[in-house]
């Protein structure tokens, strides 16, 4: 395997400059820089990252922490992420906890061993099992314990808030309500908003607490069989799914006979 002193001696510049250009560490004139770079290809040459982490301090690596990647919300949430550290410079890795806050621990131990600059972590729950080294982005789901990580979350509560003023709109007066799993402070916060603006315009017949899923409890489904509603407003779009399935399963068509509001607007 050739190394940066072959790479300088074959471009017929120095070691110093060398590693400037492979580790982006100094402008070098680009005439210079592409004859270094043309040269470490033609030689096979690969940055040893593992020495730059350890001279550096920096891995040039991002970790992403996800709970579901079988909700398609996330994939296309995760591609945008790996898009933009691609154009930064930047290594991702990805873990999917699967809903399972043990597996979220031990991912987000093998981030801190991977030295990464830093992580987006959506978490499982609300607690986190201990603060990261390193620095933090949480998304959409803020936790408890944890001070120093900037938090970016979508305005859950005005998005349930849209939700009863468009079934109104609509004309819908009788709705059920699967509300997604209180545990987490986003379903807790599109809840309100859709029952303070339902109050005094909507009669809520049924509400069900349901996870983000497609696969919704014994109790959801008996009351989407029941009827009673028009309308049914789902929690996210893979409630809303599971919603269609049981409508189906019941006999009962959408709209003609039941009305299906998601929310996410994911590609399905």
């Amino acid at each position: 395997m050739r190394g940066l002193r072959d790479v300088a001696k074959a471009a017929g510049v120095s070691i110093a400059t060398a590693s400037h250009v492979l580790n982006g560490t100094k402008a070098v004139r680009p005439q210079v820089a592409e004859r270094v770079l043309s040269v470490a290809q033609s030689l096979g040459y690969h940055l040893n990252r593992t020495g730059r982490t350890l001279r550096t301090g920096r891995s040039h690596t991002v970790g992403l922490l996800v709970p579901d990647l079988t909700n398609p919300f996330f994939p296309q949430f995760a591609q945008a992420v790996a898009r933009a550290t691609h154009e930064l410079g930047y290594a991702l890795l990805l873990f999917d906890s699967g809903n399972d806050s043990a597996i979220e621990a031990t991912a987000l131990n093998l981030l801190a061993e991977y030295r990464v600059d830093g992580a987006i972590w959506i978490p499982t729950g609300t607690q986190a099992p201990f603060v990261p080294p390193f620095p933090l982005v949480v998304v959409d789901r803020p936790l408890d314990g944890i001070t120093d990580a900037d938090l970016i979350q979508a305005d859950h509560e005005g998005g349930g808030t849209l939700l009863a003023a468009y079934a109104t709109r609509l004309g819908h007066e009788y709705v059920g309500l699967l509300s997604g799993p209180q545990s987490l402070a986003s379903a807790r916060q599109r809840r309100r908003g859709f029952i303070t603006e339902a109050t005094g315009r909507l009669n809520v017949v049924w509400e069900a607490e349901v996870p983000f899923s497609v696969e919704l409890s014994r109790d959801a489904e008996a009351k989407i069989a029941e009827g009673g509603v028009s309308l049914i407003a789902a929690a996210n779009d893979m409630v809303a799914i599971g919603a269609l399935r049981v409508l189906k399963h019941v006999g009962k068509r959408v709209p003609e006979d039941v009305s299906v509001l998601g929310f996410d607007d994911i590609p399905w």
